[in-house]
C-alpha cells in the first residue's frame, strides 16, 4: 500500500492547488481587464484622428468636399504600410472620380472604406480581417452643411493595425507572468514555512514520543498549544497507567516467587529431617494452604488492571445485582438483607474484572461481618471532563474501632481468627484504589450503626 502523504503535504497541496486557481483567475481577470482597456484607449485615440480629419476639412464655393492635405499623424501620410489609415466615402469629394478619398498610407490598399453609413454616433469594430492584417476601424457618418441649400451626406473611416495593441498586450502579460509567478512561489514558500510552525507542536509530540518509546524519557514533559493539551495529557495518563501496570506484573511476581520461598522451606526441611508421615502430612498440608492463600492474593492483584484512559463506563446496578445473589446464596442462614441506594448516572470507568473485585470483596466484607442488613450506595462526583464514583458499603455488625482501622486494612489481618477467609479483600481494595488513584475510609454507619466503608474514584 502506498505510504499515507504527511499532514503538511497534505495541506501544502490543497493550499497550492487554491492557490494556482486564484493566480490563475486573476491573471485571466486582469488579462481582460487590460486588453478591454487598451482597446478603450485604442478607440479613443481614433475618435480623436476622426475629429482631427473633420476639423481639417473644408468645402468649395460649389459645394465640394475638400480633405485635409496633412493627416493628424504622420503615418497617414506614408505610403508605405504604417498601420494607420484613413478615408472618407461621400458626394463631391474635391479630385475623386469615384466618390471617396483615401490618405496616402491607404492608397491601393484593400481595406473596409466603402460602405456609407447614415449621420450618427460613432461605430467601432475589430479586429477585423484584412489583406493588410487584422484591423480595429472606427466609422463615423456626418451631414456636411456646405453652403445655401448644399448638404454632403459623408462618412469618415479611421483605421489601425493592431500589432501596437499586441505588443502592449504581450508585454503586459508577460510581465504579469513574471510578477504572479514569483508571487505565488513566495506565497508558497512563506506557506511552507507557516505549516511547518504550525504543525511543529506534533512534530514535537513525535519527537517526545520517540523518546519515551526508546525510554530516553518517562512521560511527555513539554508544554505544548492548548489543542493538543488534553491529547498529551491523555498519552501521558496512558503511559502512566501501561507503566503502573507492567511494574504491577513485576511486583507481583517477585512477591509471589518470594512469598512461596517460605513454605517450599518449610517442606524441604520437614522432607529431609526424617519425621514420621502423620507429621509430615500436616505439614504439607498446612503449607499448602498457606501457599494456596499467597497464589489466591497474588492472582487477585495481578488481575488488577487499574485506571483506563479510553475505557468504557461500565453501570454499577448489573454488576451488584450479580455480587449481591451470590452472596445471598453463601450466606443464606443469616438472611442478610442488602439494599441499594443507586444513582443512575453513576459510572465506573475501567475494567470489567476491576470492578467485579472492588465490588465483591466490599460487599462480600460487609455481609460476613452483618447481622441482617447491609446497604449499598453508588453516585457519580461531578467535575473534570470525566465524572468520578462514590461507593458506600454499609453493615449492622460490629463495626471497626477507629484505633482498629489501619491494622484492619493491612494484608492478611482478619477481624477475628475463627471467621474463613484470607485476610486479603481490604488489601486487594487498597491496592486496586492505588492504581485507579482513589481513596479509602473506614468509619461508622450513622444509619445501621456497623461498619461504613466509602469508595471515592475522584473525576478526571
Amino acid at each position: 500500500m502506498a505510504r499515507p502523504l504527511s499532514l503538511q503535504t497534505r495541506s501544502l497541496a490543497a493550499a497550492g492547488a487554491v492557490l494556482a486557481a486564484f493566480l490563475a483567475l486573476t491573471f485571466v481577470a486582469l488579462d481582460r481587464a487590460f486588453v478591454e482597456a487598451t482597446e478603450s484607449g485604442l478607440r479613443d485615440r481614433l475618435q480623436g484622428y476622426l475629429y482631427a480629419y473633420l476639423a481639417g476639412s473644408d468645402t468649395t464655393r460649389s459645394g465640394a468636399l475638400i480633405p485635409p492635405e496633412v493627416g493628424p499623424d504622420p503615418r497617414f501620410d506614408e505610403p508605405a504600410a504604417s498601420g494607420l489609415y484613413a478615408g472618407i466615402v461621400g458626394e463631391r469629394i474635391l479630385g475623386s472620380s469615384d466618390g471617396s478619398w483615401r490618405s496616402p498610407s491607404a492608397v491601393g490598399r484593400d481595406l473596409p472604406f466603402v460602405v456609407a453609413l447614415p449621420r450618427g454616433p460613432a461605430r467601432f469594430s475589430g479586429p477585423l480581417a484584412t489583406a493588410e492584417g487584422d484591423l480595429f476601424v472606427l466609422a463615423q457618418g456626418v451631414d456636411w452643411n456646405a453652403g445655401g441649400k448644399n448638404e454632403l451626406h459623408l462618412t469618415f473611416y479611421v483605421a489601425e493595425d493592431d500589432r501596437a495593441l499586441r505588443t502592449q498586450v504581450d508585454i503586459y502579460r508577460r510581465t504579469l507572468l513574471v510578477w504572479l509567478g514569483g508571487l505565488g512561489i513566495v506565497l508558497v514558500l512563506l506557506l511552507l514555512a507557516v505549516l511547518r510552525w504550525s504543525l511543529a507542536p506534533l512534530r514535537t509530540v513525535a519527537f517526545d514520543l520517540a523518546r519515551v518509546e526508546r525510554g530516553e524519557e518517562e512521560r511527555l514533559r513539554a508544554r505544548y498549544p492548548v489543542e493538543l493539551a488534553g491529547l498529551t495529557a491523555s498519552l501521558n495518563t496512558f503511559i502512566d497507567g501501561e507503566r503502573e501496570r507492567v511494574k504491577r506484573y513485576r511486583n507481583t511476581l517477585a512477591d509471589l516467587a518470594h512469598s512461596l520461598k517460605t513454605p517450599l522451606a518449610v517442606m524441604r526441611s520437614q522432607l529431609e529431617s526424617g519425621d514420621d508421615g502423620q507429621a509430615l502430612r500436616w505439614t504439607v498440608l498446612e503449607q499448602v494452604g498457606r501457599m494456596d492463600e499467597i497464589v489466591a492474593y497474588q492472582l487477585s492483584r495481578a488481575a488488577t488492571s487499574g485506571h483506563q484512559t479510553f475505557a468504557a463506563p461500565l453501570p454499577i446496578e448489573s454488576f451488584a445485582e450479580e455480587i449481591v445473589r451470590s452472596l445471598e446464596k453463601v450466606y443464606a442462614r443469616k438472611g442478610v438483607l442488602c439494599e441499594f441506594d443507586l444513582d443512575p448516572a453513576a459510572r465506573f470507568h475501567g475494567d470489567q474484572g476491576d470492578l467485579m473485585e472492588l465490588l465483591g470483596n466490599l460487599l462480600e466484607n460487609a455481609f460476613k461481618w452483618a447481622r441482617r442488613r447491609v446497604i449499598f450506595t453508588a453516585r457519580p462526583l461531578a467535575g473534570g471532563k470525566r465524572a468520578g464514583l462514590e461507593l458506600i458499603v454499609e453493615d449492622d455488625g460490629p463495626g471497626i474501632p477507629d484505633d482498629q482501622v489501619e491494622h484492619m486494612l493491612q494484608r492478611g489481618v482478619r477481624g477475628d481468627e475463627r471467621v474463613q477467609g484470607h485476610g486479603i479483600g481490604l488489601a486487594i481494595v487498597q491496592d486496586m484504589l492505588k492504581t485507579y488513584r482513589g481513596d479509602l475510609v473506614v468509619d461508622c454507619s450513622p444509619a445501621l450503626g456497623g461498619a461504613r466503608f466509602v469508595v471515592q474514584l475522584r473525576p478526571r
